[in-house]
């Protein structure tokens, strides 16, 4: 109910209207159509395989990789093909251009499409056949992309993997998961594709790439009460998938590029609080240039993590709030873009997504005409309009997401006032300083002895007050 209400004040529609699902019966029509009469292109027979959550189902995206005679190897990355069903300008699409994106709250999720799209007719399941955009990307022996190219086929998941076992397995800490064991080629597949992501990981790095340790609390459930909060952890498996990601990414903004299209791109400006991050170095023995550097702060951010495990999390939260938040951008033929400065890369779109992300839609309806040579569907002001609207709803969503989990928080620390917390501040505005406390890892406001603190300091912290049902935790700066 809180979620609900919290979507509604924020301008979204947490349900979907008659008219969307009026819309239903002909899109399963349309996809009876699609799977009877495939497009020529067939990929079925690759080894293709996924990685998600295990409860995951609104699935975006395979991959398949090989090796090529000269070394380098080649990324297939299959994109559910949701434009196939979902038209521009249906009730469906109206839908999601006005909520931008599928919105995870942790007691409940409000999804971009209804499940029947997202969950199913659309969704890459395993040993289903369904349409797909194919971005084939070769990487040399350095990890660099060399070569690109996108097209439409019709594709097989072989495997569902999840980021748990999957990643504990790549990392020799528990065995293979069944499927992988049961798989003929899996796993070579697999190890290929994590190669092919580290050393386009490792490209990115020399090129200036920041690496954070994110702490992300998900609440444990028993009925309507919270429990517990679990914390999720990268692992190899997820580098594997969000490097294939980035690679992909960039190369459909330079394939976009070089038919003169315009593109929606992501970008996370130059830091205007360098000056702090800096201070942040400095106090840990590190002296960065005096104007923002990418390298600098990256070859950093690598000595801290391998030198002080334990609180890297911490640093990176801090470094994180300081640099900003990503924002989409429009890019024109010929226009010059500010880049990703947290990613290390000059041209960098979301498409990977369409299930998930309003964006990714539109951006696959441009690729679908770029190498249909049709002319662009969006003009450059639709774009910006759309793009105004989505970085308007991420906002949004941030802020219920942050709202959820203090709601999430303030319910499980209610029994707890009175203790005393190690926190580290991560948030000071006219509005109130913010501190988040390791253990448990949740996030409140210092509301006395506040004065003087800044974003990355340590600072104990005594629990006076909770009010879940406003997400309220209160805390006091303790001597």
């Amino acid at each position: 109910m809180l979620a609900r209400n919290a979507m509604v004040d924020a301008g979204f529609l947490p349900e979907f209207p008659q008219a969307v699902l009026q819309e239903l019966p002909a899109i399963r029509q349309a996809s009876d159509r699609l799977r009877a009469n495939p497009p020529t292109h067939d990929l079925r027979e690759l080894l293709w395989s996924s990685i998600d959550n295990p409860t995951s189902r609104d699935l975006d995206q395979i991959e398949f990789a090989e090796r090529l005679p000269n070394g380098d190897i080649r990324i297939l990355l299959g994109i559910a093909d949701v434009d196939a069903l979902v038209a521009r300008g249906s009730a469906a699409d109206l839908h999601a251009a006005q909520n931008g994106m599928s919105i995870y709250l942790g007691v409940v999720t409000f999804p971009l499409f209804p499940p029947e799209i997202s969950n199913d007719m659309t969704s890459l399941l395993p040993d289903q056949d369904r349409q797909a955009v194919i971005i084939d990307v070769t990487l040399d022996e350095r990890g660099a992309v060399h070569a690109a190219s996108v097209s439409k086929a019709t594709v097989r998941n072989r495997a569902k993997l999840n980021y748990d076992s999957a990643g504990a397995w790549l990392e020799n800490k528990g065995k293979a998961p069944q499927l992988v064991e049961n798989t003929p080629g899996l796993a070579d597949q697999l190890h290929l594709q994590f190669e092919a992501a580290k050393q386009f990981h490792e490209e990115r790095i020399r090129a200036g790439a920041l690496e954070f340790e994110s702490i992300e609390p998900q609440p444990v459930m028993a009925g309507q009460n919270v429990v517990g909060l679990n914390l999720e952890r990268k692992n190899r498996a997820h580098d594997l998938i969000e490097n294939l990601m980035v690679a992909t990414n960039s190369a459909i903004a330079t394939f976009l590029e070089s038919r003169g299209f315009p593109s929606i791109q992501r970008v996370v400006r130059t830091p205007e609080r360098w000056p702090r991050i800096a201070a942040l170095a400095a106090e840990q023995g590190t002296q960065l240039p005096t104007t923002p550097d990418a390298v600098a702060l990256a070859e950093f951010l690598a000595r801290k993590r391998r030198d002080d495990p334990g609180h890297f999390a911490d640093l990176s939260l801090a470094i994180v709030k300081l640099i900003g938040a990503a924002e989409y951008v429009v890019i024109a033929k010929g226009q010059e873009t500010e880049g990703h400065f947290g990613l290390a890369v000059h041209d960098y779109t979301h498409a990977t997504a369409p299930n998930r992300r309003y964006p990714d839609l539109v951006t696959q309806r441009l690729l679908k005409a770029a190498i249909a040579s049709a002319p662009p569907p969006y003009s450059v002001d639709e774009l910006e309009e759309i793009v105004a609207h989505c970085n308007d709803r991420a906002k949004a969503a941030r802020k219920i997401e942050r709202l959820m989990r203090k709601i999430v928080a303030a319910t499980f620390l209610s029994g707890r006032i009175g203790e005393t917390f190690d926190a580290l501040v991560t948030g000071v505005s006219p509005k109130g300083t913010y501190v988040r406390v390791n253990n448990p890892p949740v996030e409140g406001r210092v509301v006395r002895g506040e004065d003087g603190l800044d974003v990355g300091e340590k600072v104990r912290v005594r629990l006076i007050g909770t009010i879940p049902e406003r997400g309220f935790i209160d805390f006091v700066r303790a001597n």
